[in-house]
C-alpha cells in the first residue's frame, strides 16, 4: 500500500439543525471542525424512507409501456 495517499480521519463536531451537537470522526475538514448540516435526517424522506409516488402522466413511463408492453412475462 502508498504510503501518504489517504486523506486523515480525526474527530469533528456535527451541529444538527435543531441544535444539538455530536463528535463523530471523519475526513471532513481539520480536527476540531466544526459541520453544520442544512438538511435535518431526522424528518428528511431521504433517510426516513417517506411517502414517495410514481405519477406519470404521459410521459417515459406511458411511452415505454405503450411501446413495450406487449414483449416478456404474459398476465
Amino acid at each position: 500500500m502508498k504510503a501518504d495517499i489517504h486523506p486523515q480521519y480525526h474527530l469533528i463536531k456535527v451541529v444538527m439543525t435543531d441544535g444539538t451537537e455530536f463528535q463523530t470522526r471523519s475526513t471532513y475538514g481539520e480536527t476540531g471542525e466544526t459541520l453544520n448540516l442544512d438538511i435535518d435526517p431526522l424528518t428528511h424522506p431521504a433517510w426516513t424512507g417517506g411517502n414517495q409516488q410514481l405519477l406519470d402522466r404521459g410521459g417515459r413511463l406511458s411511452k415505454f409501456t405503450s411501446r413495450f408492453g406487449s414483449i416478456g412475462a404474459r398476465k
